[in-house]
């Protein structure tokens, strides 16, 4: 077994139908990570282990309670694997107060109107800056080379992953996790941890579908744009357009749809 996914991936006995054989399959694990700043306790998500400090970072970047790596103290970040407990020192503590409401308000599940949600990220987010255009042909190929990428979910079928690519369509990062949005996290985080932060003119590449979260994580990482496999939700249309970013669904093979930002096309 390759050694490099045991803390992405287990195994467990299965049937297989029909025929009823007996064997053993792999799984994306999933486990919860509790996020601490400073030593407070802020936020709890279901990821899959591993990559842990990015996806705090990029959490904490994601929701606008920090500006980038110049709010991180040389301490840097903290984590306690076992007890799957990371913590975040910041050098003069978040940009808002997170404790009045919570991260997480702003999913699609948790039925928040779309206008107090476009009101947030206007607040803590700025209209994605200009950038070289991107060619069509980058938004194509982005997602087999993110595919390409993906050794975890080569063996197990069940992790989403982001991809970030410079407008030239150079890959900068990937993450896999069993929660899209951690993906978007710690791919984000990864590049904030380098000291690239924030991304103009660069570009995520995602799995599935493209919802509001995602976009509103892209524009505070103040990514030009969004590629998706799947289709985008109508806020996060919205948000795009609001956002002046590039956000691109249905992108297979040929074809892809342009739901925002056409200029930003070659």
């Amino acid at each position: 077994m390759d050694r490099t996914f045991d803390r992405h991936v287990d195994q467990a006995w299965i049937e297989r139908m029909p025929g009823g054989e007996r064997e053993r399959d792999e799984l994306a694990i999933e486990e919860p990570l509790e996020i601490r700043v400073d030593g407070d306790a802020l936020a709890v998500t279901m990821r899959t282990p591993g990559e842990d400090e990015e996806l705090a970072v990029g959490f904490l970047a994601g929701e606008g309670l920090i500006g980038g790596p110049a709010d991180i103290s040389e301490a840097g970040q903290t984590a306690d694997f076992a007890a799957n407990v990371v913590d975040v020192r910041t050098k003069n503590g978040l940009r808002r107060d997170a404790s009045a409401e919570r991260s997480f308000y702003l999913t699609s599940s948790c039925g928040v109107c779309g206008k107090g949600a476009l009101e947030y990220v206007r607040q803590w987010a700025s209209p994605s800056l200009p950038a070289p255009p991107i060619a069509a042909a980058v938004v194509r190929a982005a997602p087999g080379q993110a595919r390409a990428a993906q050794k975890a979910f080569a063996r197990t079928g069940g992790l989403h992953a982001t991809a970030l690519f410079d407008h030239a369509g150079e890959m900068l990062a990937l993450r896999e996790d069993v929660g899209r949005h951690n993906a978007m996290d710690k791919a984000i985080g990864a590049m904030l941890l380098a000291g690239r932060f924030p991304l103009p003119g660069a570009f995520a590449c995602l799995s599935g579908r493209a919802s509001f979260e995602l976009v509103q994580k892209a524009s505070l990482a103040g990514l030009a744009g969004i590629v998706a496999v799947g289709a985008p939700s109508t806020l996060a249309v919205e948000l795009a357009r609001d956002r002046d970013m590039l956000l691109c669904g249905f992108v297979r093979g040929e074809s892809f749809n342009v739901y925002s930002g056409s200029h930003r096309l070659a």
